[in-house]
C-alpha cells in the first residue's frame, strides 16, 4: 500500500524556520522524482520544489529560491523541505508528491501558517 506522510508543519512567526518531512512506503522511493507542492486558501496548488531520482538535481519556484531547500534521504525513504526566512505568503497546506513515468502519488498535506 502506497503511503506518503507529511509532518513538521505548524505556526511560525515571520522570519522563522520549519523543516517538513515526507516519509514514504509502498514503492521504491529512490526511483521516484519527489516534489513539494503547496496550496493557499482560494488559490491553485503550485509546485514549490523538485528533486530528481538520479543525481538529486533540484529546482525551485522563484518565490522560494534562496530560502527553501529540498533534500532526500533514500536510505530513510524520506524527503525534506527546509524553510527559512518564512513569510506570511508562504502560508499554505504543503503536499509531497512522488512521480515516475505515468505513476504519481500524493500525501495528505501538512499546514504551515506564518503569522505574528
Amino acid at each position: 500500500q502506497v503511503q506518503l506522510v507529511e509532518s513538521g508543519g505548524g505556526l511560525v512567526q515571520p522570519g522563522g524556520s520549519l523543516r517538513l518531512s515526507c516519509v514514504v512506503s509502498g514503492f521504491t522511493f529512490s526511483n521516484y522524482a519527489m516534489s513539494w507542492y503547496r496550496q493557499a486558501p482560494g488559490k491553485e496548488r503550485e509546485l514549490v520544489a523538485t528533486i530528481t531520482s538520479g543525481d538529486g538535481s533540484t529546482n525551485y519556484t522563484d518565490s522560494v529560491k534562496g530560502r527553501f531547500t529540498i533534500s532526500r534521504g533514500n536510505a530513510k525513504n524520506t524527503m525534506y523541505l527546509t524553510m527559512n526566512s518564512l513569510k506570511p505568503e508562504d502560508t499554505a497546506v504543503y503536499y509531497c508528491h512522488a512521480k515516475r513515468l505515468s505513476y504519481g502519488y500524493w500525501g495528505q498535506g501538512t499546514q504551515v501558517t506564518v503569522s505574528s
